[in-house]
């Protein structure tokens, strides 16, 4: 199966990508490759495309089925298996992120969260906590909204991506909203109360006033 430039390049680039993204060159190439063709392809055909032996195939794939993103299926007639990449590059992204944050965030977290749980020695152990404390902060905020973000449907999801900075146009007037309903009603309790007059008590009686005799 020879590869057409076009594809070649994009094969080679992910092999490159790949151990920057923490996979090995093989495994970048062969996610490559399933993406980019037109059919599931079996190993033997992956081996000769990309030039790579076929037990180094069998693990490449063995990897990507760890990542859950290839999937397996069968052809009639032939016992052999083929692989393709999902069709859905959403589906695609929300698996990679998800992996990404079982594999390298979860355990991060766990270890921040059990630190603060630990009683410091010293000052500079009191410092170093509370840095470690804002970092657990910020990672689990972020991780907080990404998973708000992941139960959104794709098309929620990609007019929230493309409003971009027009967000904080919108949080801007929800911000002047909120104040503007907030002294209304400030406005409105103080009004009320300086129209009360003190009310009288059902049994209080105005005194009388002295007699004074009069002068004739």
């Amino acid at each position: 199966m020879q590869l057409s430039p076009l594809v070649q390049r994009f094969v080679l680039h992910f092999g490159e990508m790949g151990s920057r993204w923490g996979i090995n060159r093989t495994v970048g190439q062969i996610y490559a490759l399933l993406f980019t063709a037109a059919r599931p392809l079996n190993a033997d055909e992956i081996a000769e495309s990309l030039g790579f032996s076929r037990s180094n195939v069998s693990i490449g794939l063995k990897e990507l089925e760890s990542w859950n993103l290839v999937k397996l299926s069968h052809q009639p007639g032939d016992r052999r298996e083929y692989f393709s990449a999902p069709d859905d590059v959403w589906a695609i992204f929300r698996t990679l992120a998800e992996e990404r944050r079982r594999r390298e965030i979860d355990p991060t977290l766990s270890m921040l969260r059990e630190v603060q749980l630990e009683t410091p020695l010293s000052d500079e152990d009191r410092h170093a906590q509370a840095r470690m404390k804002e970092m657990y902060g910020l990672i689990l905020l972020v991780t907080t909204w990404f998973g708000d973000m992941q139960k959104l449907d794709v098309a929620t999801l990609e007019k929230l991506m493309r409003l971009g900075s027009r967000v904080t146009k919108l949080l801007d007037v929800k911000d002047r909203l909120t104040s503007a309903i907030g002294m209304g009603g400030a406005a409105k309790d103080k009004t009320g109360k300086a129209d009360q007059a003190p009310a009288k008590s059902a049994g209080s009686k105005t005194p009388a006033k002295s007699a004074r005799p009069r002068k004739e």
